[in-house]
């Protein structure tokens, strides 16, 4: 008893901050996340270009500037890593978070702007800016977190990870959304599963470090709390019904 009772009470071992696989492992997931984007947006680009729809607002160029620039620099980052080039990761790193600070000013404006965009179209969904919004809050608490964790490594590259596979979801979407929908049915939870398919690579981080370290990462289960929460907010508000006019007036409208 008094053995059995001495290996309950000893002290878990830290977090093992790298293994053998995590290089491949967070590689694949960047390339992932490329797939995702490139194949949700490229299609509508092709489709706008083709159309005689109205020019894109000049902030959305900017969104799609900074957003694309945030994946090129997680993929410069990651490959400085895999380069043993830690020393270059560290000084771009600071250029991150300001992209990082920028992203989170510039999506707001873009969400409001694309709303009136479409205002009057079929694509016009004003209840929708609770989604951008929420999506936006998820993001700058993530990008935030790994900022004040920017010293713990494997900390930080999780939470950007979990931001960046947040906001990828918008790329997902375009091509998954749909088909989910459709076999998930309507509904606050099954709308969460049908624009947020990227939470499927979310729960794939977590299983990656159950089966490579036993155990999940300690800012992983509160990087999950906060992402799901605003998630269930933002389908919320986009079913309740009293919901849209107060989005409407808030595009100005």
């Amino acid at each position: 008893m008094t053995s059995d009772a001495a290996v309950l009470s000893a002290p878990r071992a830290p977090f093992a901050p790298y293994r053998p696989g995590d290089r491949n492992f967070f590689l694949v997931y960047v390339l992932l996340i490329w797939f995702g984007v490139l194949g949700g947006f490229v299609p509508e680009i092709l489709a706008h270009m083709r159309s005689n729809a109205p020019p894109y607002p000049i902030v959305l160029h900017l969104h799609a500037a900074a957003f694309f620039g945030w994946l090129i620099l997680l993929t410069t980052q990651a490959g400085l890593v895999r380069a043993n080039r830690t020393d270059l990761h560290r000084r771009l790193g600071s250029y991150g978070m300001a992209l990082g600070a920028a992203m989170v000013v510039i999506g707001p404006l873009t969400a409001f702007a694309m709303q009136r965009y479409h205002w009057g179209t079929p694509e016009s969904d004003p209840s929708f800016i609770a989604i951008q919004l929420c999506d936006i809050v998820i993001f700058a608490g993530l990008v935030g977190a790994a900022y004040a964790l920017r010293k713990d490594p494997s900390a930080h590259k999780r939470l950007i990870l979990l931001a960046t596979l947040h906001i990828s979801n918008a790329g997902f979407a375009r091509f998954l959304g749909g088909p989910l929908h459709a076999f998930l049915g309507e509904g606050v939870l099954p709308y969460i599963g049908a624009i947020y398919s990227a939470n499927l690579l979310i729960v794939g981080l977590g299983a990656y470090d159950l089966v490579t370290r036993r155990r999940l990462h300690p800012v992983y289960l509160p990087a999950v709390v906060w992402i799901l929460s605003f998630q269930l907010l933002a389908s919320i508000l986009y079913h309740a019904p009293w919901w849209k006019p107060i989005a409407v007036k808030m595009i100005g409208h």
